[in-house]
């Protein structure tokens, strides 16, 4: 399925798409040493949330989408140097407004991050006058 929202993302800071199906979406992040906040090389949970937010972005695939709420819940630490995976899929379609279940998987396959999102499909671009 072709991309049709945030096709200006940054591979390096949010993610890869890797499918891209009606209701889904899955998004893969390589963290990096430029992510880490501390000499242990922990990852600041804001690229772990960013790559979770586009995943939901790509799972409602709609150019004017927007992120409006999120409840996420951070599981488990990430290290520079991990590959993410995020999974999104639209568990609620009320119209312009989805509810977005990711979640977000370590290369070990566990769990770091879930949460729930709530996007809006806007008439016009949030920035359009």
């Amino acid at each position: 399925m072709e991309q049709r929202t945030h096709r200006l993302t940054s591979e390096r800071l949010v993610g890869k798409p890797l499918k891209i199906e009606p209701g889904r979406a899955e998004v893969e992040l390589v963290t990096t040493g430029e992510m880490a906040v501390d000499e242990y090389g922990l990852v600041h949970g804001g690229f772990t949330f960013g790559l979770a937010d586009y995943a939901a972005m790509l799972a409602v695939n709609e150019p004017t989408v927007v992120l409006g709420k999120a409840e996420v819940r951070f599981l488990k630490p990430v290290k520079a140097g991990e590959r993410l995976k995020a999974e999104a899929k639209v568990e609620e379609d009320l119209g312009r407004k989805k509810i977005v279940r990711a979640e977000v998987f370590d290369g070990k396959g566990e769990k770091v991050l879930e949460g729930t999102f709530h996007c809006y499909v806007l008439e016009r671009h949030v920035l359009e006058k």
